[in-house]
């Protein structure tokens, strides 16, 4: 973490960003006394890893997806029978 004063911040202040927005903490100081923190608006964006999730949720069966609908169930997504939830 660095510690800039007020005046050096005024002078330096595009260097300064630059630093901030690479990652590095910088604090701004009014004399000896830390008043402000330099960060990025928004974090980087984050690579996405394929496969980080796995093994996170149980397996989900093959038969959830391809086992045909019960007849009730298939009537109300057809817009026949009546919603037993109202």
């Amino acid at each position: 973490m660095a510690t800039v004063t007020i005046h050096e911040a005024k002078t330096q202040l595009s260097k300064l960003i630059a630093r901030a927005e690479k990652g590095e903490e910088i604090v701004i100081a009014r004399g000896k006394q830390p008043v402000v923190r330099l960060a990025p608006v928004a974090g980087r964006p984050h690579r996405r890893v394929f496969g980080a999730m796995k093994g996170k949720w149980p397996e989900i069966p093959d038969s959830f997806f391809f086992d045909p609908l019960p007849e009730d169930e298939l009537k109300l997504w057809e817009g026949e029978g009546e919603d037993p939830a109202g």
